[in-house]
């Protein structure tokens, strides 16, 4: 059943003694007699409340929502998981802490309990039992089992790869903060980027009126590093799924690049680039100044395990690897192979003052490749979406190769 909130419905949950000991914290309500309340009938305390400016009601409605929404089951475990890694290092007093928090009547002291005597506990919990009641999760597995990073620099790295990944999409997001949470064998990553601002209508000073704000979406990883497994949860496009455990893979992970995922029907058409003449596009102003194919796998589609690679010098003929291709090809019946791995050479002006250099992306049927997700990365993708390599549904490929091993 749907629980819902009011102020005056909270009041009559929260023992007194607790509610006093909230107000008088903030200097509130010092003259009146929580004793003398009945309990649950705080009707003296309901009307005193209305009586307060808007401006010191709303904070604190605020946080009675937050002790209301994990005033129930779900709520006490997020907290008992929060507490286990705030008092690992204190087993004595976890244990007394949670045989405390169980010996009281109800949720509602329970969550108040926490939110007064520690504070440690909060922030953790409710991020938990926020990500417990969402739906939509979408689960990748084949992560590997490195350990989760979590100091300032891997952190900042994910958040400004987030940051530049929805600016460069979607134009929002231009600020982003990411935290961390450790529960039980699970590494939570919490991120906020900025989105669109809004209008919203809202009652100011007793005045009705539209107001600019702008507010953050949420995008959250749960890893695994036992199951080598990343959940993610986002409420937007659904091409942002694979960026997203990309940035995690390699940011977080220190992973190469996002592993292939069984499960994701996207495919890279690398078919094209085997043929002489492919032609690869990028804007004037992009700083790519060339772009050569100097290595290319070929896969069997008939003997698994059989491949050929084939690597060239491109550095004086950009074509070097196509003449490979075709000595190669007198000998070797070519339709009977699959291109299964491409590596280009893309040389390009990164910096104005500098000479160009030379940026290596590393291609892999079905759908894996090296480019990270930060302002280069996502430049370079441009080049090979604007080319039409990029990853499609197989209905969309007109003559999608053979799946061959990768």
């Amino acid at each position: 059943m749907a629980r819902h909130y009011s102020t005056k419905n909270f009041f009559r949950q929260i023992p007194n003694a607790l509610l006093a000991r909230y107000f008088h914290k903030r200097e509130l309500f010092t003259d009146l007699d929580f004793t003398a309340m009945k309990e649950t009938k705080p009707d003296e305390l309901f009307a005193a409340w209305l009586e307060l400016p808007e401006e010191q009601r709303k904070p604190m409605d605020a946080e009675f929502q937050d002790i209301f929404e994990l005033s129930c089951e779900k709520g006490f475990r997020a907290i008992i998981d929060e507490a286990r890694w705030q008092m690992q290092a204190n087993p004595e007093g976890l244990t007394a802490f949670i045989e405390t928090l169980s010996a009281l009547p109800d949720h509602y002291h329970r969550a108040m309990v926490t939110y007064l005597d520690h504070g440690e506990c909060w922030k953790g919990a409710t991020r938990f039992y926020h990500a417990d009641t969402l739906p939509y999760w979408r689960k990748r597995k084949n992560m590997g089992h490195k350990p989760a990073a979590v100091d300032d620099a891997s952190i900042r790295q994910l958040a400004a790869q987030i940051r530049t990944y929805f600016h460069h999409t979607e134009g929002r997001g231009n600020n982003c903060v990411v935290e961390p949470f450790r529960r039980g064998d699970l590494d939570y990553y919490f991120a906020y980027p900025e989105d669109y601002s809004q209008q919203e209508t809202e009652w100011v000073d007793g005045e009705f009126e539209r107001r600019p704000h702008t507010p953050a979406f949420e995008v959250i990883f749960v890893y695994s590093q036992k199951d080598g497994t990343l959940d993610l949860n986002f409420r937007g496009a659904r091409k942002a799924m694979e960026p997203l455990q990309g940035m995690f893979a390699t940011t977080i992970l220190k992973l190469d690049e996002l592993p292939p995922d069984p499960k994701d029907e996207r495919i890279y058409d690398l078919g094209q680039i085997g043929k002489r003449g492919f032609d690869f596009v990028y804007g004037v102003g992009s700083g790519i100044e060339e772009v050569a194919v100097r290595k290319l796998r070929l896969s069997s589609r008939f003997n698994k395990g059989e491949r050929i690679t084939l690597e060239a010098d491109t550095s004086d003929d950009s074509g070097a690897i196509y003449d490979l291709l075709d000595k190669i090809g007198k000998a070797t019946p070519l339709h009977l192979y699959n291109v299964t791995q491409v590596e280009i050479a893309v040389s390009m002006v990164v910096d104005a003052d500098k000479p160009a250099m030379i940026i290596p992306i590393r291609i892999t049927y079905p759908n894996s490749c090296s480019l990270k997700y930060d302002e280069l990365g996502m430049k370079l993708r441009d080049m090979l979406e604007a080319s039409g390599i990029e990853p499609k549904e197989p209905e969309e490929v007109e003559e999608a190769p053979e799946p061959a091993e990768a």
